[in-house]
Formats: structure tokens, sequence, C-alpha cells
């Protein structure tokens, strides 16, 4: 049986979302911590594109293996946050 075309490109965009948002995170770190590091010189372009290229596989890498440890912490963090808002009886509607 063939998913629905809503499935796959969903079971895709797991697989892609990793890929692109380390891409985007690597690219401003690596390149803020090599100008922290050896300031603007010369060969600031070759050093951060070494960083980039480093970090980026081990990054994707890394959350592959993270996401779904993230999600399950951040269902039971946010469960915890509503039992104590419930709890303290701050979960109300606003009556305007």
């Amino acid at each position: 049986m063939q998913k629905a075309p809503r499935e796959r490109t969903e079971s895709k965009a797991r697989v892609v979302f990793p890929v692109v948002i380390t891409a985007i995170i690597v690219f401003v770190v690596s390149g803020a911590v090599t100008l922290f590091n050896i300031g603007w010189r010369n060969d600031f372009v070759i050093r951060w594109w070494s960083a980039f290229a480093i970090g980026w596989p081990i990054a994707a890498g890394t959350a592959y293996l993270a996401i779904p440890f993230a999600r399950s912490l951040t269902q039971r963090i946010v469960a915890a946050i509503e039992r104590v808002v419930v709890s303290r009886g701050a979960c109300t509607t606003r009556k305007e």
C-alpha cells in the first residue's frame, strides 16, 4: 500500500529539515567563532569554510540522533508546565 502524497512529503521533510536547520546554525556559529578566534584576516573565509565543512556533518548527524530525545523531553516539559499552570488555577479563560 502506498503512502498518501502528504505522508510522503512529511516523511521527506523529517529527513531534510535537520540537514537544512543544522546548515544554517553551523554556518552562523562557525563564522562567529572563527571571527572571534582569529579576527578578520586574509584567510578568514578559508578557515570559516573549513570549520563549517567539519561542523555541519557532525551537527546533522547529532540532530538525527537528538531529535527524538529532544521531542520527548519537550513534551515532558510542556506537560509539567501545564500541570503547574492548571494546579495554580491560572488556566482560566478571559471574558471581554
